[in-house]
């Protein structure tokens, strides 16, 4: 696993207005790679999206229609490549050519979050049968120049920036927050709109422009997702679904100074990284341990300071995992107590990651009692009520690195008191963390369901604790349930709980 630092200079560049193994190729001159009119722009589209984002904030409305607009490209038959903000919680999806202003009804075949990318077909597939589909390249090298194509804000044709390679590095993706893949920095002007274009060298693909900088932190700073990346999605899903990517769930720390390198027993051949910590849950649990030096992945020698020779390119060991899907195998190097140590790992995702990253095209779950709105706690909700309490903080700003995943897999906050005469004064009790309801300690959204219906010692009345807090929340059983159909009459609520199972 590698520590998925936010980087909050990061702004997704999406237009919503508010493999084979890739190699390092030698590029010409990039302005050779498309003759404008040679027809080849067609395979280039204009996606219009209309969304829905979700409420957080009251999750029983619909939620803040809006819309925006970003770029596509043909890759097969009927299939259009895009970023996965591109489309996200998109309630209505249109495609258009360069030289036909008709409208195309589409609709989304695959999406990934983790990695933001998105293939998207026409319902109608036949007027871009005669389109000419885009091919990839490789990895393009460091100082050569690519064009990005798309339909930035600005006008409503075609547009094309060129730039030169500047960085390839590890990166973490903004659509997501937490998810950190192999990326590729330029120069060339990256716009609201550019997104989900190709970005094009001697003719062929080499990534799909999504983020850049904003403000004026930096200036013509942008990133595209490169071909390995692409490649990976493409055969995820070409079983029909995709799998997510997979997590060896552990944490290193760089070994470069002379009197650790002697305690840990590492040589002077630049070879070892020490692991820092190994999630419980994660693939890598029950085989590595705290103090553990990994040595090499699947026999891929790693360096001190947490790079690894791969393809040959110094790149973060972690993209050996990149490239592997779930159930496949790890072999690991590793020495414990100067002693080396070979085994082998089967690889999955790591699902405590999911909550602290944004989530998308889901509906909000939640649970209304007697006014008292309880909500899983995650990302989502954490940015939509913009949550103050330390307790709440605490936990979802430590929820990997205390482990507090092991005993709350879903913490449920309450979110909110909907004021009714039988809960006057619960109001200072909103953000506040539930640890148990009648007894029942608090897991998941589900047992908060199970709680409210149980009887607990006190029979007659619903006790409900608070983490940290000294003093339950209590209310009248009888009072609390003659008030709930009040209740979502007055503040308009059609259903009392979502839990997500439709």
């Amino acid at each position: 696993m590698n520590p998925r630092h936010l980087l909050p200079v990061l702004a997704l560049l999406c237009g919503l207005c508010l493999n084979p193994t890739a190699r390092s190729q030698e590029a010409p001159n990039a302005s050779q790679a498309i003759d404008m009119n040679s027809g080849e722009w067609e395979g280039i589209v204009n996606i219009d999206v209309s969304v829905l984002f979700p409420d957080f904030r009251e999750p029983w409305n619909a939620g803040q229609p809006s819309g925006g607009s970003g770029t596509g490209f043909l890759i097969g038959k009927n299939r259009f490549l895009t970023n996965a903000h591109v489309v996200s919680n998109a309630t209505k999806i249109v495609i258009r050519t360069t030289n036909d202003p008709q409208p195309h009804p589409a609709r989304i075949v695959h999406v990934a979050h983790d990695c933001d990318l998105a293939i998207i077909e026409a319902e109608d597939g036949a007027p871009f049968e005669k389109l000419k589909q885009l091919t990839f390249g490789g990895i393009p090298k460091l100082n050569t120049e690519v064009i990005a194509v798309g339909y930035p804000i600005g006008g409503d044709r075609i547009s094309v920036t060129r730039g030169v390679v500047s960085r390839i590095d590890f990166r973490t993706f903004s659509h997501s927050g937490v998810d950190s893949h192999l990326s590729i920095q330029v120069d060339a002007a990256i716009n609201p709109g550019n997104s989900g274009g190709p970005v094009l060298q001697s003719g062929k693909v080499v990534g799909v422009a999504f983020q850049g900088f904003s403000g004026s932190v930096a200036q013509n700073v942008g990133y595209i997702i490169p071909v390995p990346v692409i490649q990976r999605f493409l055969k995820d899903v070409g079983d029909g679904k995709y799998d997510h990517y997979v997590d060896l769930a552990i944490t290193d720390f760089a070994v470069e100074n002379a009197a650790q390198k002697k305690a840990l027993g590492i040589g002077d051949d630049g070879i070892g990284v020490m692991i820092a910590d190994v999630e419980p849950a994660g693939s890598g649990a029950g085989v590595l341990k705290r103090g553990d030096v990994l040595l090499a992945m699947d026999e891929n020698p790693v360096l001190n300071n947490g790079l690894i020779r791969f393809e040959g390119e110094l790149m973060d060991m972690n993209e050996v995992v990149e490239r592997k899907f779930a159930g496949d195998k790890l072999k690991l190097s590793f020495m414990r107590d100067g002693k080396k140590q070979e085994k082998e790992i089967e690889l999955k995702r790591f699902d405590p990651y999911v909550r602290l990253g944004s989530q998308y095209n889901q509906r909000p779950r939640y649970i209304v009692y007697a006014g008292l709105v309880f909500q899983p706690l995650d990302r989502n909700l954490m940015d939509a009520h913009q949550v103050r309490d330390p307790v709440a903080n605490y936990l979802f700003d430590n929820y990997l690195t205390d482990k507090l995943y092991v005993e709350r897999p879903e913490p449920i906050m309450l979110t909110s008191v909907l004021s009714d005469e039988v809960n006057t004064h619960l109001s200072v009790y909103a953000q506040s963390i539930i640890d148990e309801i009648n007894g029942v300690k608090i897991r998941n959204l589900q047992d908060v369901a199970e709680a409210l219906k149980k009887e607990g010692e006190k029979k007659d009345f619903v006790v409900i604790k608070l983490l940290e807090k000294g003093r339950p929340l209590v209310l009248k059983r009888d009072l609390a349930e003659a008030a709930h159909p009040r209740i979502m009459q007055t503040y308009g609520i059609p259903e009392d709980s979502y839990l997500g199972n439709e």
